[in-house]
């Protein structure tokens, strides 16, 4: 057997750590706890983390800002853990960097298949079919997207740290290219990604997705915006 995956719980309700962490090592997870940004920050400098389980509303340094520290230094799956039911926390989760996000109060069942979810994304599906589609290298303007490593590489041939959501985005643009596809469309071929109802769970991945791969942002090139439609991925895409 393998060694255990390892979990890091960041929350500042130690009975919610303690919950987590108590069941996640029955599933034979290793489990850390961080009650703050500052001890979040000891453990990734220390160990290897495979997911973060992050706490939304913290006083001092909210989830928001501790997910794009997290983003910032590495591709590590996160999923937060919201208070609210508001749609707009959830957006501002995605936004941030966060690949999931789950409602309290939650069942401990919900929490675990959200992980197992999650880590099978990030590690690619075991599908016959997907075993198949993952043997491609697409390639678009110079562009590597590489479906074995799961890895982007720029014409330059330096690596682009991406989220498992963005990964994800990016594969379904580059497998349509100039083709517009509605929201609702990405919504269900991102296969497996957890989306909200709502039209902005969807803007605010593309965003972060131009962030890295558009030259400029702010007017882009490669994922248009097709208004009253979807968008496009404007861009001739091969096979390599």
């Amino acid at each position: 057997m393998g060694e255990a995956l390892h979990i890091l719980v960041v929350d500042d309700d130690p009975r919610i750590r303690t919950m987590l962490r108590r069941y996640l090592t029955e599933e034979r997870f290793r489990v850390t706890e961080a009650a703050d940004g500052a001890a979040m920050r000891a453990v990734l400098d220390a160990a290897r983390v495979d997911l973060v389980l992050l706490d939304l509303m913290m006083p001092g340094e909210d989830g928001l800002t501790l997910a794009r520290q997290v983003r910032q230094r590495s591709d590590i799956p996160i999923i937060m853990l919201t208070g609210k039911g508001d749609l707009i926390d959830r957006v501002a989760g995605l936004e941030a960097g966060a690949d999931d996000y789950i409602a309290k109060p939650f069942h401990l069942r919900e929490v675990l298949a959200r992980i197992r979810t999650v880590l099978r994304r990030g590690r690619g599906s075991t599908e016959p079919a997907a075993a198949t589609e993952a043997r491609e290298t697409l390639v678009f303007q110079g562009w590597c997207l590489d479906l074995v490593r799961r890895e982007l590489r720029r014409p330059s041939g330096e690596l682009v740290a991406l989220t498992t959501g963005e990964f994800e985005l990016l594969r379904v643009f580059a497998a349509h290219p100039n083709r517009v596809l509605a929201r609702d469309q990405l919504m269900t071929l991102v296969k497996g990604q957890e989306w909200a109802v709502y039209d902005r769970a969807v803007d605010a991945q593309v965003v972060r997705l131009r962030r890295k791969i558009e030259t400029d942002p702010a007017n882009p090139t490669l994922i248009k915006t097709v208004r009253g439609a979807g968008y496009v991925f404007a861009t001739p895409v091969s096979k390599a």
